[in-house]
């Protein structure tokens, strides 16, 4: 029985040898790359139930802590307390304003942002300040130049990201970063004395600070990296210009004025109470001895009315920002 012959174009017929002139036989197109998976939809209101559900573990976690007295709860309790208000707002900002931003961006806003203004702050502050009655207004620019530059460090690699609404959430995210860590040093001093550890003194700093968060660090950066993104060039370098010089020295000021509040509500008690031969010695001690009931009303007064109107002059600016930048918007 003959053995069939096998036909140049039939299934027996061997593949034909490569053609080098040609390169028949190779991939001449590069195979096409898999699609990225589609990123997560964010379910509206997470922020919400992140803000809850934080505040429920935070109160767990204190009462377990009180209940148990035992200590090494007191990092969790720090952290949660710390983390909860900062990182609720990133999350509505990112929900609300910063969807199409990306979660990158803002979580490295947020985390190396935060760490690299802290840690540029510490490192200025101790060098650079000394005790003196204008300490605030240098650590005012040197918070605030700070976290600028944290801002620009880590936006670096994400040239397509500028204008007025990108520069307030990313800015806003640096700034909570940093009041987050900040935050969690003072509860740890506040928690640590010479008699022990004061459970009291932790929870009362992390829920006065907590509260005081959306109007501080992440307001100041918030209003100066708007600017700062507004004037970026396309080709993503960063511009200096008299707008954001001003920006700067503006949101420094505010700060200045937010962290001298206390001193400045000391002396005008001191004035409005009559305490007229002490009131330099006792804007410098930073208390007033042996209040009498009358000048503890007038200290909460100050104090508040003080927290209030930065407070507000914060979000007005702000508030002009976001207006003026929808109005360009065509």
């Amino acid at each position: 029985m003959s053995q069939p012959t096998a036909d140049p174009g039939g299934p027996y017929s061997a593949p034909p040898a490569p053609d080098p002139a040609h390169g028949w036989g190779q991939q001449t197109r590069p195979p096409h790359p898999a699609p990225h998976p589609p990123a997560p939809e964010t379910r509206p209101g997470l922020w919400k139930r992140c803000l809850w559900g934080g505040l429920a573990l935070w109160v767990l976690t204190a009462a377990v802590t009180y209940a148990t007295e035992n200590t090494t709860l007191l990092p969790t309790l720090i952290l949660l307390g710390s983390f909860l208000v900062p990182g609720v707002f990133v999350v509505w900002a990112h929900e609300r304003h910063g969807a199409d931003i990306g979660v990158r961006p803002i979580l490295g806003c947020f985390v190396t942002g935060g760490i690299l203004g802290v840690l540029g702050a510490s490192v200025m502050e101790y060098y650079l300040l000394h005790p003196s009655l204008w300490m605030f207004v240098g650590v005012g620019l040197i918070e605030e130049a700070v976290k600028l530059a944290a801002l620009m460090f880590v936006l670096r690699r994400y040239p397509h990201l500028r204008g007025v609404r990108a520069g307030l959430v990313l800015g806003a995210a640096v700034g909570f970063g940093f009041a987050a860590f900040e935050s969690s040093g003072y509860a740890f001093n506040a928690a640590v004395t010479m008699e022990g550890i004061d459970l009291r003194a932790l929870l009362q700093t992390e829920l006065l600070r907590g509260l005081l968060a959306p109007f501080g660090h992440g307001l100041w950066t918030a209003i100066a990296g708007a600017v700062l993104l507004a004037a970026r060039r396309p080709d993503g370098r960063f511009r200096i210009t008299g707008a954001v010089v001003g920006t700067y020295l503006g949101v420094s000021l505010l700060h200045a004025l937010w962290d001298s509040t206390h001193g400045i509500a000391i002396w005008l008690t001191a004035h409005v109470t009559g305490i007229t031969q002490l009131q330099q010695s006792v804007f410098e001690a930073g208390y007033i001895p042996d209040p009498t009931s009358e000048q503890q009303h007038w200290f909460t007064f100050f104090s508040v009315g003080g927290l209030v109107l930065v407070s507000l002059a914060g979000l007005a600016w702000l508030r002009s920002l976001a207006v003026a930048a929808r109005q360009r918007t065509p």
